[in-house]
């Protein structure tokens, strides 16, 4: 005789459809993947790519930005050295699951887990990437404040290491990239935060380092609070550092980023100086008015010491030439 557990399949099939909308509020269930679209207001995904003997850096960022119209893109590709930012505005904007696949416009927009391919006015660009480094926590990058719903900003760096090779081409020149380094990450939630503050590094001489920070003004309602966490990753070992089980400060001057983070454990000092070069400057979506803005300064070539203590002994000390170190608000009245 053949039993069937009715229980556990009527549970599934309701766990199912409350996973779903727990998740459209923004927030993730522990070991879940937060990679693809959560159906929030602003879906943004972020690629880094350095190749340090060279000195060349490329950014390229991605959101899709619901409006009543129809769903819309905030796209962009920089470049360093040079200067160089091309974006758009592009219609027609998706984001799949299943495989997990971003579109824009007509073909100028395409990206997988392994794949970025951009065709915007001025600029190529076609990548892939091998040998990620996954993010192995149970929890997102935002640590505990990730199972919390309805959050203004959610953020997760998906992968801390990885290769990046291809071509890009801009103003009759081309970069060729062959094993380049790699970070990606994503944010989303209602939008941009009124003001916000990040940073990443991955050049750090011979060692396998992966560091990145992010912070900003938290809304949750009519509550707000500035709030910045920090991971580092050295080798296989992942340190997250957030709030509340990490005390984390940002003191964010005039293109320079200083921020130290303590747990029980660990204590690590990041000393970010953007002051020898100028910003590129990225663009922000207001999701709701189907429009970018000019507010996010962004330097791809700047300097990054970091310094991590294991119950305050020094377990590494380096110095990035080429990080990534940002500081963006969004516009006022």
């Amino acid at each position: 005789m053949t039993t069937v557990d009715t229980t556990r399949d009527a549970t599934r099939s309701v766990a199912g459809p409350l996973a779903g909308l727990y998740r459209r509020t923004g927030a993730d269930l522990p070991f879940s993947d937060p990679l693809t679209s959560h159906g929030t207001e602003m879906e943004g995904w972020f690629w880094r790519i350095t190749d340090a003997a060279s000195g060349r850096a490329l950014v390229a960022l991605f959101s899709v930005n619901k409006h009543p119209d129809g769903d819309w893109a905030t796209t962009a590709v920089a470049l360093h050295p040079g200067g160089r930012v091309y974006s758009a505005a592009l219609d027609d904007a998706s984001a799949g699951a299943g495989p997990f696949q971003l579109d824009a416009g007509d073909g100028q927009f395409h990206a997988t887990y392994d794949r970025l391919r951009v065709a915007l006015p001025g600029v190529r660009v076609d990548m892939r990437f091998d040998d990620p480094v996954r993010w192995p926590k149970a929890l997102a990058g935002g640590g505990v404040a990730s199972v919390v719903p309805f959050l203004s900003q959610y953020w997760h760096p998906y992968r801390l290491g990885g290769s990046a090779s291809g071509t890009v081409e801009f103003d009759e020149t081309r970069w060729d990239f062959d094993g380049a380094k790699l970070y990606t990450e994503r944010n989303w939630g209602a939008g941009f935060p009124q003001r916000w503050w990040w940073g990443q590094a991955h050049d750090f001489g011979d060692a396998d380092v992966s560091v990145a920070f992010s912070g900003g003004l938290l809304a949750l309602g009519p509550l707000k609070q500035d709030v910045a966490g920090v991971v580092v990753r050295l080798g296989e070992r992942v340190l997250r550092l957030t709030p509340p089980t990490a005390w984390v400060r940002s003191d964010i001057g005039d293109r320079t980023w200083r921020v130290r983070a303590s747990s029980l454990r660990y204590q690590i000092e990041l000393q970010g100086d953007g002051t020898h070069l100028e910003p590129h400057t990225l663009p922000v979506p207001l999701p709701a008015e189907r429009r970018n803005v000019d507010t996010d300064f962004e330097h791809l070539g700047g300097r990054l010491r970091c310094v991590v203590k294991d119950f305050g002994r020094v377990i590494f000390d380096g110095e990035s030439q080429i990080a990534g170190l940002e500081v963006g608000s969004l516009p006022t009245g």
